[in-house]
């Protein structure tokens, strides 16, 4: 009776976690699908008031928009960057803030040189 006991809970314990196991349940190692330009400029647009709601950025950049995407090659990788523009901040050396995205829509950083 006890081996039998034994048998059935293992049985038991390497079954189970095959019911939890279904469609959408598994994970791929390959890389994301690219994000496109539209897509870039909303996770960059996010992510800014991301930053803004933490207090690392003024109030006053909330309500900016993205002027300008493009696409550039760092370290051989490229990345999306996202430019968005404030003329009425008062620094002048940080009226534009550049966002960087991975190509599959990743927050890799933000700063104010564009490097």
């Amino acid at each position: 009776m006890k081996k039998i006991s034994i048998y059935f809970l293992a049985l038991f314990m390497f079954s189970t976690p095959l019911v939890f196991a279904g469609p959408g349940s598994d994970h791929s190692h390959e890389p994301a699908a690219p994000i496109s330009e539209n897509e870039a400029l909303k996770a960059a647009a996010g992510f800014v008031s991301d930053i803004v709601k933490k207090g690392k950025l003024d109030a006053s950049w909330a309500d900016i928009k993205p002027t300008k995407v493009i696409q550039k090659t760092f370290k051989k990788e490229p990345e999306w960057v996202v430019t968005f523009d404030h003329p009425k901040a008062a620094d002048k050396e940080k009226q534009t803030l550049y966002v960087f995205l991975s190509l599959s829509g990743h927050y890799l950083g933000a700063n104010f040189s564009g490097k």
